[in-house]
């Protein structure tokens, strides 16, 4: 079972990030964290690694059902959302909160879990859907 949620999106990195960030909103997260794991790198180890983004994602009252079930569970918060190229495509991957919190033994997060992998999909999937244009030259019909 794949521990991340993963689509090619239909955008450059750039749009992509920032269409990520926006569908992240509607589904009720707020970005925690935002690291730049390309310049991180060049920074502190002189390397050229690629555009990568890792977004640490936050529904703040699945957070907190989650914490009034497992206390412990902060350990896999926030949530990663991360965008990178590869081979010239822009890639979109998800945790995907069933796999890593089903091994805490604890049933009361695995519909919390659920829900929260759902709504991830949910923001990866729109994030890197089809960007439909509009041509000019074509007029519905009234």
């Amino acid at each position: 079972m794949e521990y991340y949620y993963r689509k090619k999106s239909a955008a450059g990195f750039d749009k992509t990030v920032g269409r990520l960030k926006q569908e992240l909103v509607k589904e009720g997260f707020g970005v925690l964290t935002e690291i730049d794991v390309e310049a991180t790198l060049r920074k502190k180890l002189g390397v050229e690694s690629g555009r990568y983004l890792i977004l640490g994602a936050c529904n703040p009252p699945l957070a907190y059902q989650a914490l009034q079930s497992e206390k412990n569970i902060g350990v896999y918060l926030p949530c990663n959302v991360i965008v990178y190229e590869d081979e010239g495509a822009t890639w979109v991957s998800a945790v995907r909160p069933t796999v890593s919190m089903s091994n805490v033994g604890n049933e009361g997060l695995a519909t919390i879990a659920q829900t929260v992998e759902d709504k991830l999909k949910s923001v990866v999937d729109r994030t890197c859907g089809q960007v439909k244009q509009q041509n000019p030259d074509v007029h519905p019909k009234a």
